[in-house]
């Protein structure tokens, strides 16, 4: 079941981005735990899809007009900021970043 361990982290995640203090976000992540686990015992596969469906329609509607970006990660504030110079005979086409 990696998509609904997938769908639970990314439901931890949107969370995060409205609750970035963890004392604040903690309740709303052990909510969102009961809330799968409530549906743990569902085996009929037409149910799960409807529950699937439901929960990321759900994620789509909370979803965050600007998710928190870590400073080093891309588009973050601190991404590629110092970025070392080139080396004598370097080709700059050549650069990753």
């Amino acid at each position: 079941m990696s998509e609904i361990s997938a769908l639970y982290r990314r439901s931890l995640k949107t969370a995060l981005n409205w609750y970035v203090d963890r004392v604040l976000w903690r309740p709303v992540a052990l909510e969102i735990r009961a809330r799968f686990e409530a549906n743990r015992n569902v085996t009929s596969t037409q149910e799960l899809r409807k529950i699937i469906l439901a929960a990321e329609k759900e994620l789509e509607e909370n979803s965050h007009p600007d998710p928190y970006k870590y400073p080093t990660a891309p588009g973050g504030t601190k991404w590629e900021r110092n970025i070392p110079p080139l080396l004598f005979g370097e080709n700059p086409e050549g650069r990753h970043h």
